[in-house]
């Protein structure tokens, strides 16, 4: 999988239903992310996590050096670089020159130091807006991004959220974000997008926009889906720990596979790698 996706000019297109779902496995190298800040900041955690969601079956390792859970305050480049780049060599090193890695970050200093490191993917989830220069880093380099859809930044995006119409605005952000990607030279088949779940949502509106992932996908570009142990399930579970919102991420996923989402960012791989292949295997059906 990961030398197939390396050879082709950019993500897996709406259209190619050779390839199955790829699966993203978080690896938040952060004191205080919302679900497992803390757990993997040393390399050896983080090689062990690595290594057992390679083990389940994942397609992208997704490293962020940064939170952006609701609430959070910004962090330097030169802290998050100080905590990702060890991370990306060390499993280029002991895990895998092979393996996919994406790099969250919305700094275009950040996402070159990953490159730089064996990085293969810019995840930014400012969607272009925080950093232009991420952009053209992107264009220069020829590596695939992916450009989220947010409200504000994480520190106030929960504060007050407002959409008259979630899907429409979300898609009409996400077009601008992807104009200004190609404008900076960046390819068509680089960009993906994703409607930033969570991100300066209600719970009506990820459930509106979870409902409309077919208005998604329409766009042509993939779409990355990012629902993994998030508060407005937990709300509809009700349930407080996102630990326990494992089987509600991956229904959030098969329903994503029968839309036509390709890619899914997760905490529990071996969980969401059934339910994507399992949906998969009754969509080819059809």
């Amino acid at each position: 999988m990961f030398s197939q996706f390396k050879r082709r000019a950019g993500f897996p297109q709406p259209h190619d239903i050779q390839n199955r779902p790829l699966i993203m496995g978080i690896l938040n190298v952060t004191p205080d992310s919302f679900s497992d800040g803390g757990k993997y900041s040393g390399i050896n955690a983080a090689l062990q996590q690595v290594e057992l969601m390679v083990s389940e079956g994942v397609d992208i390792i997704d490293i962020g050096g940064e939170s952006t859970r609701p609430g959070s305050d910004p962090v330097a480049a030169s802290e998050q670089i100080q905590r990702v780049v060890p991370i990306i060599e060390a499993i280029r090193q002991c895990v895998s020159g092979d393996i996919l890695i994406s790099i969250d970050t919305t700094l275009s200093a950040v996402a070159k130091a990953a490159l730089n490191a064996g990085a293969n993917i810019i995840n930014d989830v400012s969607g272009g807006r925080a950093d232009p220069a991420i952009l053209t880093l992107a264009a220069k380099t020829g590596v695939p991004i992916i450009l989220m859809h947010s409200q504000g930044t994480p520190k106030t995006m929960q504060d007050n959220p407002h959409y008259e119409n979630v899907v429409q605005e979300v898609l009409d952000a996400l077009n601008e974000s992807i104009n200004a990607a190609l404008k900076a030279g960046v390819k068509k088949e680089n960009i993906a997008i994703d409607p930033g779940i969570g991100f300066g949502k209600r719970k009506q509106d990820n459930l509106d926009l979870l409902a409309h992932l077919d208005a998604l996908v329409a766009t042509g570009f993939p779409i990355l889906l990012g629902t993994s142990r998030k508060r407005f399930m937990g709300t509809i579970c009700d349930v407080t720990e996102p630990l326990e919102l494992v089987t509600a991420t991956a229904v959030t996923t098969a329903l994503g596979v029968m839309a036509g989402v390709q890619m899914f960012r997760v905490h529990d791989v071996k969980e969401n790698r059934q339910a994507a292949d399992v949906a998969w295997a009754i969509k080819q059906s059809r």
